[in-house]
């Protein structure tokens, strides 16, 4: 329980602080502000005792980009997911993280996407903006699952991010997250510590594949597997 409690006050105060001290930067360059949130994540996962293990870094193509789709096990995915990955990128995140007081301007700033997900005009939208950023050089991370697992266990994919991946003609790189919800399930606000293994796995290429439940199921596959085999 004490974890927990210094967990939540520490993070509240060092996010606070982080988005303050930030904000400058996109004055000069988002992708700076990008870059010092790098930190932020470290600090969050030392101050509740977390230990990442990053695999298959080497597997990501260096000369484009591309869209990550991890599963989503827990409240730290988030920033193993900005440590685990050395390169830019920006969250396809739904909306209601943009309302919320100075989170919501910061993530604006930086150039992440809001995805309205009960309005399906809204959502075509964002969707359609992603794929620009992404043929523009931009790349990104959705949550094929929408939302964190409430038991830990791979949950089925939506459909919007892959008919982006198709639209863009981007390389898909399933992320494989385990241990996540051991350490912080979305049910619970207990913080415990441990291990998170974060695995970047072989890259999909969409301009091969012109059915998109034949790329979903190559995707989730990928990911299924690869927790399977750390069980």
């Amino acid at each position: 329980m004490l974890r927990t409690l210094y967990f939540m006050v520490g993070f509240t105060l060092v996010t606070i602080f982080f988005m303050l001290t930030g904000l400058p930067l996109t004055l000069i360059n988002p992708d700076y502000f990008h870059n010092y949130t790098f930190y932020w994540a470290r600090i969050c996962l030392l101050m509740g005792g977390v230990h990442l293990q990053v695999v298959g870094g080497e597997r990501v193509p260096l000369d484009r980009a591309v869209i990550y789709m991890p599963n989503h096990q827990g409240n730290f995915d988030i920033p193993a997911l900005y440590v685990g990955i050395s390169r830019q990128f920006r969250w396809l995140a739904k909306v209601e993280l943009f309302r919320v007081p100075l989170f919501g301007f910061c993530m604006r700033s930086i150039g992440h996407i809001p995805i309205d997900r009960t309005d399906r005009k809204e959502a075509i939208a964002s969707l359609d903006e992603a794929a620009r950023r992404i043929a523009a050089g931009t790349s990104v991370i959705i949550f094929p699952e929408g939302t964190r697992s409430l038991d830990g266990r791979l949950q089925p994919f939506k459909k919007g991010g892959f008919t982006m991946a198709m639209q863009a003609g981007a390389v898909i790189v399933p992320v494989a997250i385990s241990g996540s919800a051991e350490v912080m399930a979305k049910s619970g606000y207990r913080v415990r510590g441990g291990s998170i293994r974060l695995e970047l796995l072989p890259p999909i290429e969409t301009v091969r594949i012109d059915d998109r439940s034949v790329l979903m199921e190559k995707v989730r596959a990928s990911i299924a597997q690869a927790l399977e085999s750390v069980r």
